[in-house]
């Protein structure tokens, strides 16, 4: 399955960028797992652009958890960029996701992760 129009990836700084759009769901979460951790595996910190990220179900919150467990055992910092509002930092806070992670804005984000 083409992932690349739910998920791009760049370089800010130190981090390896991971930009979501659309629709995060059970149809397409485990493809997405997949790319992201192919791309992330040796980067030394991630940011996740959800700011573009229209919906977000059970299965896209369990990937981002998933991912998150991953990056904090190998000691990789990482921030969920989720903006001011939207459907994924909603969902996420509806869920109780770690908010520690949140992060307001990309560049922001990465200037910190690169401190």
């Amino acid at each position: 399955m083409m992932t690349d129009q739910w998920v791009t990836f760049s370089r800010r700084g130190v981090a390896e960028a991971v930009h979501l759009k659309g629709e995060i769901d059970l149809a397409n979460a485990h493809d997405i797992g997949r790319a992201i951790v192919a791309r992330t595996t040796t980067a030394d910190a991630v940011l996740i652009d959800l700011t573009a990220v229209s919906f977000l179900d059970s299965a896209g919150v369990r990937l981002l958890d998933l991912i998150v467990g991953e990056l904090d055992e190998r000691g990789k910092p990482i921030r969920l960029v989720v903006g001011e509002r939207g459907a994924a930092r909603m969902t996420l806070q509806l869920c109780a996701f770690r908010n520690d992670l949140f992060a307001i804005d990309l560049d922001r984000a990465a200037e910190e992760l690169g401190r």
